[in-house]
């Protein structure tokens, strides 16, 4: 394959699993944070990934950054597998994966000034001063900061300002591909379409490619060249953004799509009257689909066996019996 046509990060068979501690959890009990998913990611794409609290978002995006060693599976950045690297050998590709965090106050060094938090990450990586001082000049002039910022700690800044100093953070040493981990549930809804404008604002003109993890379904829907839905650990549906929101074939996926509030009160899904308040959490521990003790739609082999990923339409695959 082509440079040019190899996905810039693929994942295949991902899992990673905790192992309970005590607590609510029998201790030694494995907690499957990411069971088994596969998935690509294009060279200059936005791959959304959605799926409500706890479903494992999160730890796959900081997975595939190798944050953290996972228990199993495979992680490849550019054709190499990165998944067993140690972090001698990580760090010449960490330049070219980096992350915007969710909460930018937490993710910021509160003794340090703008100037500093966007020249560390080029300190580690060998920059010189003249090229950490002009690039992070530019850097803050692209995100919408000036020069007189450069002198200021975070505290002194509002959430939307932190967020964008995250971004030039990010970008300082010329990454490829970033991992948007949240970067607008700590926003005010004014400023997240600002900092989404600056997103694909820079995704142009660098080149860049964006795994982009949200809650928030509409602004993903706005961002995303494909997106994925994630349940429990899994994938079960990816598509085509316009193709998800029009035709979802995932139950799970359908009923996200539902509970989005909608501007007009006389339109409404036809799901949320069936879904709205009727779908218990999730508690199954059957071997079968995980979905199923939710799923108004569940059939008796959903309890018994899970279904595998399959393409239903081109570049649209959904894990669900309905469409198998």
């Amino acid at each position: 394959m082509s440079e040019q046509n190899r996905p810039l990060v693929s994942v295949r068979e991902l899992h990673k699993h905790y192992h309970a501690q005590g607590g609510l959890l029998r201790k030694g009990v494995a907690v499957k944070a990411v069971d088994g998913v596969s998935f690509d990611i294009q060279r200059g794409e936005t791959f959304g990934l959605v799926g409500e609290s706890g479903c494992g978002k999160s730890t796959l995006g900081r997975a595939m950054l190798r944050l953290f060693d996972i228990t199993s599976g495979e992680i490849h950045f550019d054709g190499q597998d990165i998944a067993q690297m140690s972090e001698k050998q990580l760090k010449p590709l960490r330049k070219r994966m980096q992350a915007i965090f969710q909460d930018p106050y937490s993710s910021l060094n509160p003794g340090m000034t703008v100037q500093q938090l966007v020249a560390e990450p080029m300190q580690i990586h060998g920059y010189s001063r003249e090229e950490q001082r002009e690039r992070t000049e530019t850097l803050l002039y692209k995100v919408g900061l000036k020069q007189e910022h450069l002198q200021r700690f975070p505290h002194e800044f509002s959430g939307g300002q932190r967020q964008r100093i995250s971004i030039a953070r990010a970008l300082s040493v010329r990454p490829e591909f970033v991992l948007c981990d949240e970067p607008l549930s700590a926003l005010d809804v004014s400023v997240q379409a600002q900092v989404v404008n600056i997103l694909q604002d820079l995704q142009q003109e660098l080149g860049l490619t964006y795994l982009f993890i949200a809650h928030d379904l509409s602004m993903v829907r706005h961002i995303s060249s494909r997106i994925g839905v994630m349940y429990l650990g899994k994938l079960v549906e990816v598509a085509p953004a316009g193709e998800l929101y029009s035709h979802p074939a995932h139950p799970y996926t359908r009923a996200l799509l539902a509970a989005v509030p909608l501007p007009d009160p006389r339109i409404r899904h036809l799901d949320q009257a069936t879904l709205r308040g009727e779908i218990p959490g999730p508690t199954s521990t059957l071997p079968g689909c995980k979905f199923c003790s939710r799923c108004p739609h569940a059939m008796p082999v959903c309890r018994s066996q899970e279904p595998a990923m399959q393409e239903i339409s081109p570049g649209h695959f959904a894990a669900c019996w309905l469409d198998l």
